[in-house]
């Protein structure tokens, strides 16, 4: 092994959401002097997508790279939301390490478990970070022992459990190996990397071959592929071969190979075994395409994806305000993107449905497709959505069901309401343990469908303090039928601009979407009725000018503000017989048939 080959570490950082890996990763990066000490850096500089800095979430796996003394330390920081575990899985066939970042007060969390998971079944070595040891409350030697409980339910080898402990706060930048004692900075963080995350375990000499784990764009080249060189060596001007299911699809030129230092990309005239890089070589390359030696071709393993657990329709927006706010809105615009997504987004799926308006997506969880309906409507999109559903195994009495492992923290006070409505969930506890400060954690098991639609009443139950979070755990037999929306719709009646005064009669009615000043259609919902029943409404009705002066004539209208659902809200929102209308400009929820007495012969039928 070359001394270069000795001297890199590939490592991926992995957590649950908002554990601070990505704070992390930001120090590590100040640290290691990618950054001019005079120059000014935001915070999560490696969460680079407009969304990821509005949610604080990862939703993108990323590389990047420091140096420290004469090693090269490559860093992959993953998602942490198990939505978006297609991005973990394939980025973990990078590297030789992970650091699994752990909150010191919240503990071992479900996606957690799921990352970790994922790590200790490839083999890889892990560190463990126990990070937010200065939060109030931190409990970090109970972390510790509850990580290492974790790491014997998960089956880690006899060489996985002699994991090294580090102490960390990412916030203030400093690390130990002592939980008592406070540490000065990332030393002892950045030493535990290099002694126990083992060199690239590559072939130097064999012929050239690498997997596709990723994309970049170059308006020069074009497409760019990223992976790991895991044998031989390639240099720019070389010709080389894509290989598909062991097959030579093409040969082509090397055109261009970066690699990364910091946060830059840097272009270099040749890479070799072990290096992670950027290269830019065909222009159709798919997630898990082998690039190889044109006179050897050689085979990797495929890339092992978990299954959707949730589908939708994409259909063309066919309502009355349809072409108005977007710039993209055919069928054909609608395809398009789709297909190109998949090529990208590997837990994705995308099938062809009878209408050629209609497409039926699939993928990890509500989020997994809300980031995607979020993305195509700022692009310009305009298309609408059905309700998500889940996705069942077999039939008749074999139908299977995916389930989802579900972590529950709330005050003492909210249990008792938490209980209840996962009940006729059909959610199945495993475990309930007091915390610290007066809160209850709870363990369910329970289907997917039974969390459809209930983070909603979950944070109106626990007044906002809750923290619901979930991760898939399985599928397991079909529970049976699960009570779905309480309330009825409250429908518009008219086409035409809500006015205030006939919101004022509405209001009484249920919780509105829409306050006066909104352009509604027949058949759009504008709110959520108290009872049961659909109710449809005039919003736009004005009040008749009159020659008789009323007593109450001068009474101010008071409207109550109306709930301005988010697109995750939306989707929950929705039942069988509704869609979701996407733009740039609105969300908008309706019924399929707009027409009230069109509705009404079809409930009859």
């Amino acid at each position: 092994m070359t001394a270069s080959l000795m001297h890199t570490r590939n490592i991926a950082i992995i957590a649950h959401v908002d554990h601070g890996k990505t704070t992390l990763v930001d120090k590590m990066l100040q640290q290691g002097h990618v950054f001019r000490d005079n120059e000014v850096v935001e915070e999560r500089v490696m969460d680079s997508n407009a969304l990821e800095k509005e949610r604080g979430i990862t939703i993108l796996a990323k590389n990047t790279c420091i140096f420290y003394q004469d090693y090269r330390i490559n860093i992959v920081d993953t998602p942490g939301h198990a939505d978006f575990s297609g991005e973990v899985e394939r980025t973990l066939t990078l590297v030789d390490g992970v650091l699994l970042v752990v909150d010191a007060f919240d503990g071992p969390m479900p996606q957690t478990r799921f990352v970790l998971n994922k790590a200790l079944r490839m083999g890889l070595r892990p560190v463990v970070v126990i990070n937010k040891i200065d939060r109030p409350g931190a409990r970090p030697v109970e972390v510790q022992n509850e990580v290492f409980s974790l790491f014997i339910e998960l089956g880690a080898t006899d060489a996985q459990m002699e994991f090294p402990v580090v102490f960390a706060s990412a916030k203030k930048g400093i690390a130990s190996l002592d939980a008592e004692v406070e540490g000065k900075d990332l030393i002892p963080l950045f030493d535990t990397i290099i002694n126990y995350v083992p060199p690239p375990e590559v072939d130097e000499n064999g012929p050239f071959l690498m997997q596709v784990t990723s994309f970049e764009y170059d308006s020069y080249v074009g497409q760019i592929a990223l992976g790991k060189v895991v044998r031989g060596k390639v240099a720019a001007g070389e010709t080389i071969a894509r290989v598909v299911d062991g097959a030579l699809v093409e040969k082509n030129k090397v055109k261009k190979i970066l690699s990364f230092e910091g946060l830059k990309r840097v272009e270099v005239p040749a890479a070799k075994a072990g290096d992670i890089i950027l290269i830019a070589v065909f222009e159709d390359l798919r997630i898990g395409d082998i690039l190889s030696d044109v006179t050897d071709l050689g085979s990797l393993p495929p890339i092992e994806i978990g299954e959707p657990t949730i589908s939708l329709e994409f259909m063309v927006n066919n309502s009355p305000f349809c072409g108005q706010e977007g710039k993209f809105v055919t069928s054909r615009n609608l395809r398009d993107r789709l297909m190109k997504e998949i090529r990208t987004n590997v837990a994705l799926r995308v099938e062809e449905t009878a209408s050629p308006d209609a497409f039926k997506v699939s993928g990890r969880g509500e989020l997994h497709i809300g980031i995607l309906i979020e993305t195509m409507r700022r692009e310009g999109y305009e298309f609408q959505v059905s309700r998500p559903h889940v996705l069942y195994k077999g039939e008749g009495a074999q139908r299977q069901e995916p389930y989802e492992y579900l972590v529950v923290d709330v005050q003492e006070d909210y249990v008792g309401a938490v209980i209840e409505k996962l009940g006729p969930r059909k959610g199945e506890m495993l475990n309930m343990a007091p915390q610290k400060d007066g809160h209850v954690r709870l363990e369910y098991l329970i289907p997917a469908r039974g969390l459809l639609g209930y983070r909603s009443e979950f944070l109106s139950d626990t007044k906002g303090t809750g923290l619901l979070n979930h991760t898939f755990h399985g599928y397991g037999d079909y529970k049976g039928e699960i009570p779905g929306r309480i309330n009825g719709a409250l429908i518009s009646m008219e086409t035409g601009e809500t006015v205030a005064y006939a919101l004022e009669g509405v209001q009484d009615r249920g919780v509105l979407f829409v306050g006066p000043g909104v352009k509604v259609y027949e058949g759009m919902i504008i709110g959520a009725h108290s009872r049961p029943t659909d109710l449809a409404v005039n919003p736009c009705k004005k009040k008749h000018l009159t020659n008789i002066r009323s007593s109450t004539a001068e009474d101010a209208i008071t409207l109550v503000p109306p709930k301005v659902l988010s697109l995750e809200q939306a989707l929950e929102f929705l039942e069988d017989d509704e869609i979701l209308e996407v733009t740039p400009e609105a969300l908008r929820i309706r019924k399929r048939i707009l027409n009230e007495q069109e509705r009404r012969r079809a409930s009859k039928k």
